[in-house]
């Protein structure tokens, strides 16, 4: 993006997202200071602790809501699995990402997308999605379904029509359970300005969870939206994860109490 020089200066050029993120660079010089954007408070009813956040330093982070974990004919449904948990978060999460959208916070996927060659996914891996080497692999097509293993560009890698990501979004595929390896997934929220994160998706005590473990440790301030995630194990899990996330992780919040806090503020439609 350019700025029009003023009469007697030179034209500038940002190399960045925004001048918040960003050089402006002209031909003999480069201005670093990158300028704060305004601090847009957002009030969020949490445990342990009540939390305030930055909306323009926040981002609805969603992992895996995708075919394969969500719908029937998917890859979890083809193996008996009962997937009516993980369809449990689409409605909230509706209302979450248009709430987002309008607030002009991103709204970021992550979801599983192997290479369909596996050169990049290690025998442990592979073992962890076929035990016992009798199922379906990993980018293998699966008789009668429309699924081929969280292959990259598949169907079953597709996020769930009910929520299908904007043109507006980011998208991110990754190839572990976390989304913060061999991934971009941190660059991109860095090059966004994003310190705070939002956390949704499936399943809750495996992707979201090593998801949201690895934001912590690389410094992100996280909050994990409680009714926007789900996992197909049993309760004990869910148990877990929530009393780990606000004993050691972060926070966990409810949506409802996300959407007050963005309408409380005005930021929504905005």
């Amino acid at each position: 993006m350019s700025v029009a020089p003023k009469p007697g200066e030179q034209s500038t050029i940002l190399m960045g997202q925004d001048a918040s993120r960003g050089w402006q660079v002209s031909h003999d010089h480069v201005d670093m200071s990158r300028p704060a954007r305004p601090l847009r408070p957002l009030f969020l009813d949490a445990e342990p602790q009540t939390v305030t956040v930055d909306a323009n330093k926040s981002a609805l982070l969603i992992v895996d809501m995708q075919n394969d974990f969500c719908t029937q004919g998917g890859w979890l449904h083809s193996r008996g699995i009962d997937i009516t948990p993980n369809r449990k978060p689409i409605e909230p999460l509706r209302k979450a990402i248009a709430a987002s959208r309008e607030a002009d916070i991103p709204v970021v996927w992550v979801n599983w997308g192997v290479r369909k060659d596996l050169l990049n996914i290690a025998p442990s891996l592979q073992h962890a999605h076929n035990p016992h080497g009798n199922e379906t692999n990993l980018a293998q097509p699966v008789p009668g379904t429309r699924s081929e293993v969280i292959a990259a560009g598949s169907w079953g890698a597709r996020v769930v029509d009910e929520i299908n990501p904007g043109t507006g979004d980011y998208q991110i595929t990754k190839h572990r359970f976390s989304a913060f390896w061999d991934c971009e997934t941190d660059a991109v929220l860095r090059n966004l300005g994003v310190t705070t994160l939002l956390v949704c998706g499936v399943n809750l005590d495996q992707c979201v969870m090593t998801t949201l473990e690895d934001a912590t440790f690389l410094g992100y301030d996280v909050i994990l939206l409680e009714d926007c995630a789900a996992t197909t194990s049993p309760d004990y899990c869910v148990q877990s994860v929530l009393y780990n996330v606000k004993l050691l992780f972060g926070f966990v919040a409810r949506s409802t109490t996300y959407l007050q806090a963005l309408d409380a503020e005005g930021y929504a439609g905005k």
